[in-house]
């Protein structure tokens, strides 16, 4: 009797809309009186087109006046009932065919008559096996046509299909409850599982979480959580999925999802409802008698940023838990959920990752700025070692760093290094005065394995180690000979071996040298190569000692203060003025090597709140400028003499030391030039000739 109501008269109410899209029937949609169905390309209508020559809220259709209206709704393409455009409101009758796009919609009040014998076959198919085609449920099928019999070729019963779920939906349409009656107990239990994945912290506790909550609600025995592994940007193979959580209530234990379904849910993206599952390949478990037995399979995709990376499997095996459309549309949503849980997830550990990185390059940063503070000072001369830093760090000129032993030369490499835009390249440092002629080769080129007593792995040396970077070589006065003439082929872009090696390697370098020798008497002696002091003397950068800079000592000696109070936690407020005047009128042959260490040891055994001069431990060592004069001597030979001439005999012993060099004396003696100028004509000093 059901199936004779069905078949109505034309003038009934009850009407359907048989849409075919480009070359196939896609879909069936029931129309209802009292409902109004909109048509377009936004997910949010009842019929939805995916073309782009539709627009988002294209057409409507309702019932009035006892019959079946289209209206389009001001669409950019227009709407047509066969060859008509639709203009204002347009009764439908049986027959008609609306377009929209490429779409095709049939307007029918009897199915049968909607398609040909074949069609009407495939289209009665996919209602037999209980799909749900948008609006139309198995129960509204003519009994007649569901009993037919008619041949299924899928390995796997595949009954409702679905890609987004309304239980997501931002705004639920006014018939969702009628639509799905399980509404309201889902959306509770989709809530709270979203507040409690929200306080998971790892993949595998967030899958485990919603497995457990999708068993309870569905009633299923069996189930799982699977993801793509994210070495592999995709794959549809069941084996190759990486399982986050698994759960199974009965024996045999959970079996793994099958390559038909895996295939269906990852390359389609589309949530799939199975019933009377009695092929193997489709769920791999198997009862006693070796024959599937499971009522009902659900198998829902994982989405991260529009891509499928994983699935959630679930089947019951028993006749009293047979799995229903709504059980698919909450393990959709409840899919879609895991998929934003695990996305926050990997969104906090990237910016942990990010974090660690950026505060490892914070303290890189860090313990750079520190090197290139610690160049501290407000002289004159200070000024113009900045001048020339900034002058030389841009180009790839060669750099000469000049001045006494603890002026701070290492700091002036690392600062041309660090201001330079090898910057992000590594900044490697050498002490050639530090090791013998043997051990200084192998470092700065490597060795080979077995090379030499003692060579037991490969080595690389320096210079491949600085690769696209600076290396800095410190004392390069006391290299030998030998490692001068290997040093200056790679100096002038020639590829160099390894100690014991054939192969040639060849490297990007910036090389820094410094030393605090004369290089041109070393060269006048031969015991400097002539061609490498020219090849190293391209840019020439004279750090001046301390003595030269007397009004740095202050600022000097209350950096390390400070320093060292961090250090060793001590809280001393400074020094006394006798130990100020004392460190202002001390020569610091040791340089700022030197007022560093002197500060520390006074921090570390001061006894009061400020340091004292018994705090203090300075030498009676004599400068470098000062050995050479051998003022020893001097003192030893002792005869009283006026400032004048004291200050007239020191001006001439130094611009003899610099052969009349007039800018160098001027900066040994802490003058300036015009000021030395007017000494020498004070004097009556000549150059002898």
């Amino acid at each position: 009797m059901a199936s004779k109501t069905k078949k109505s008269a034309p003038n009934s109410r009850f009407a359907y809309l048989v849409i075919r899209d480009r070359q196939k029937w896609s879909d069936v949609f029931r129309l209802t009186p009292g409902r109004t169905i909109t048509i377009g390309r936004s997910p949010v209508n009842q019929i939805v087109i995916k073309e782009d020559q539709a627009s988002r809220q294209h057409a409507e259709i309702f019932f009035s006046d006892g019959a079946w209206t289209v209206r389009d709704l001001g669409s950019r393409n227009g709407t047509s009932v066969g060859e008509e455009r639709v203009s204002g409101d347009r009764k439908l009758v049986v027959g008609d065919v609306v377009w929209i796009a490429g779409t095709q919609m049939s307007f029918v009040e009897d199915l049968t008559s909607a398609y040909g014998d074949k069609d009407k076959q495939k289209v009665f198919s996919r209602m037999e096996i209980g799909e749900t085609v948008t609006g139309l449920e198995v129960s509204d099928i003519d009994e007649e046509v569901t009993q037919t019999d008619i041949s299924v070729t899928e390995p796997t019963t595949i009954t409702h299909r679905k890609q987004k779920t309304r239980f997501l939906d931002k705004e639920d349409p006014p018939e969702l409850e009628d639509a799905i009656p399980k509404f309201g107990i889902a959306a509770t239990k989709l809530c709270r599982l979203a507040f409690d994945l929200a306080k998971e912290t790892t993949a595998r506790g967030v899958a485990r979480m919603a497995l457990d909550n999708l068993m309870e609600a569905s009633g299923v025995d069996s189930g799982a959580v699977m993801m793509v592994p994210r070495s592999r940007r995709t794959t549809t193979d069941p084996e190759h999925l990486e399982i986050l959580a698994w759960s199974s209530t009965i024996r045999p234990e959970y079996q793994r999802v099958s390559s038909f379904l895996t295939e269906t849910v990852l390359r389609n993206g589309e949530a799939v409802l199975a019933r009377d599952v009695q092929d193997d390949s489709a769920l791999g478990l198997r009862d006693s008698s070796g024959k599937i037995h499971a009522t009902s399979v659900i198998c829902a995709p994982i989405r991260l940023n529009n891509r499928v990376i994983g699935l959630v499997h679930l089947y019951s095996t028993s006749a009293k838990a047979v799995l229903d459309p709504d059980d698919l549309e909450f393990t959709l949503a409840v899919a879609e959920t895991v998929g934003l849980a695990l996305r926050t997830r990997y969104r906090e550990q990237k910016l942990v990752d990010d974090l660690s990185k950026t505060r490892d390059e914070i303290n890189l940063l860090r313990s750079q700025l520190n090197v290139e503070s610690e160049i501290i000072g407000e002289s004159a001369a200070m000024l113009s070692v900045h001048q020339q830093i900034s002058r030389s760090a841009p180009s790839k000129a060669t750099v000469l760093v000049r001045g006494e032993s603890g002026v701070g030369k290492e700091l002036v490499a690392r600062a041309v290094h660090f201001s330079s835009d090898r910057n992000k390249g590594p900044f490697v440092c050498l002490n050639c005065a530090a090791l013998t002629e043997s051990l200084l080769e192998s470092e700065l080129f490597g060795h080979e394995k077995g090379a030499f007593t003692g060579a037991t792995e490969r080595k690389a040396g320096k210079f491949e180690a600085a690769d696209k970077g600076t290396l800095m070589l410190d004392e390069i006065g006391e290299m030998s000979p030998s490692i001068q003439a290997k040093f200056l082929r790679v100096l002038e872009g020639h590829p160099f071996e390894r100690v014991g090696g054939s192969k040639a390697i060849k490297v990007n370098v910036r090389v820094i040298a410094a030393t605090n020798r004369d290089l041109e008497e070393e060269v006048r002696e031969g015991k400097f190569r002539k061609d490498l002091f020219f090849r190293l003397h391209v840019v020439q950068i004279d750090v001046p000692p301390l003595r030269h800079r007397p009004e740095d000592i202050q600022v000097l000696a209350d950096h390390f203060l400070q320093k060292y109070n961090g250090e060793t936690g001590r809280k001393i407020r400074g020094f006394s003025p006798h130990v100020r005047h004392q460190l202002q009128r001390y020569r610091w042959p040791g340089n700022v090597r030197e007022l560093k260490n002197v500060v520390e040891r006074a921090v570390v055994l001061a006894q009061g709140e400020t340091i004292e001069m018994e705090d203090l431990t300075l030498t009676k060592l004599s400068t470098a400028s000062e050995s050479q004069f051998d003022l020893g001597t001097l003192v030893q030979e002792y005869r009283p003499m006026s400032l004048e001439e004291v200050e007239c005999r020191h001006i001439e012993q130094t611009l003899a030391s610099t052969a009349w060099n007039k800018s160098k004396a001027a900066a040994i003696l802490g003058v300036e030039r015009s000021t030395l100028d007017r000494k020498i004509k004070k004097y009556h000093l000549k150059k002898n000739v």
